[in-house]
């Protein structure tokens, strides 16, 4: 009986990227080259198409080659839920995760998939980030995020690691079962377990188009990891609660004092205007922290489906609805 050919899953959601389809089907074609000459993989190809407005997808379908599928989802979902999406369409041996704007070559895809298959103990390959070009304020930004978020946990979130990865058939399927509905991939990731490795990189330029990434949607998702997977914005408030109680208890010991023993008047407008913003701005800072976890948990408890398919297109050209 021949033995059966191992087969590779590439992962790549996209959301208005039809400048960078025929770029990256050739990049898919190398790479399917490649994987079937140096490991001997079979190649199948899944891109999730999250709500673009333009025609991305239709671009892709006709740059695309071989075996592969486009799961459209009925809306844009963000990037974190559209991994999800794909990782459920995988059941390959090993599943490639990457970027359809080019930023992640052939090299180093094929470096990673290298490094699984030549080290059977380890189940994820991953690709760090090399940041020796990055702005000092926003280098040293990364360095405390991750340094706080990883404080007090049984697991540490790698630095600089995306989703740029390649990850046995088993851990594919083991994420799969992580149905949070506000997502966090990079902690989901390291929550899952499993043995890891890195491989530093330094991300291409983009072809075309500018980052889904502004400052600001980096800050929201910065307060989504602290939201999902630590409990330390929580515990630095209440800890600054006591000081700043602590600190009324002293004030107010002072002003018995002076009063009681040297006869001082007492500030009055002044101080007291002082204490009701500071304690204010502490309590409405506290009060919409307690917001986010609460939104985290009761987006939770709604229990919606993560996402919802509109149709799939195969290699065929054919359109079917989610089954």
């Amino acid at each position: 009986m021949p033995e059966r050919q191992p087969t590779l899953d590439i992962v790549t959601p996209f959301w208005n990227e039809a400048a960078s389809a025929e770029g990256f089907a050739r990049l898919l074609l190398e790479l399917e080259t490649e994987v079937s000459r140096r490991f001997g993989f079979a190649t199948r190809k899944i891109l999730i198409d999250d709500g673009s407005v333009d025609d991305s997808a239709a671009r892709f379908a006709e740059a695309l080659g071989g075996e592969w599928e486009i799961v459209r989802l009925s809306r844009n979902f963000g990037k974190e839920v559209a991994v999800l999406a794909g990782l459920d369409r995988t059941c390959g041996d090993m599943v490639l995760i990457m970027d359809a704007d080019l930023q992640h070559s052939l090299e180093v895809s094929l470096k990673l998939i290298g490094e699984l298959v030549e080290n059977p103990d380890v189940d994820v390959v991953y690709a760090r980030t090399n940041r020796e070009g990055a702005s000092w304020k926003r280098s040293q930004s990364a360095k405390l995020f991750y340094s706080l978020i990883n404080s007090s946990q049984r697991f540490d979130i790698p630095e600089n690691a995306g989703d740029f990865r390649v990850m046995r058939g088993t851990v594919a399927r083991a994420l799969t079962k992580l149905r949070d509905k506000r997502r966090f991939n990079k902690g989901l990731y390291a929550w899952a377990g499993f043995r890891h490795k890195a491989v530093t990189y330094t991300p291409g330029q983009r072809v075309s188009g500018t980052s889904k990434w502004s400052r600001l949607n980096l800050l929201a998702f910065s307060m989504e990891g602290f939201a999902s997977f630590s409990v330390l914005p929580l515990r630095i408030l209440s800890l600054s609660g006591l000081a700043v109680a602590l600190a009324g208890g002293i004030y107010g010991l002072k002003v018995f004092f002076e009063v009681f023993f040297y006869g001082i008047a007492v500030p009055g407008y002044p101080s007291l205007l002082v204490a009701i913003v500071v304690l204010g701005g502490f309590n409405l800072a506290l009060l919409g922290l307690i917001g986010e976890y609460v939104w985290v948990a009761l987006s939770e408890s709604k229990d919606r489906p993560v996402y919802i398919v509109r149709d799939i297109v195969s290699g065929a050209g054919e359109q079917k609805p989610d089954a």
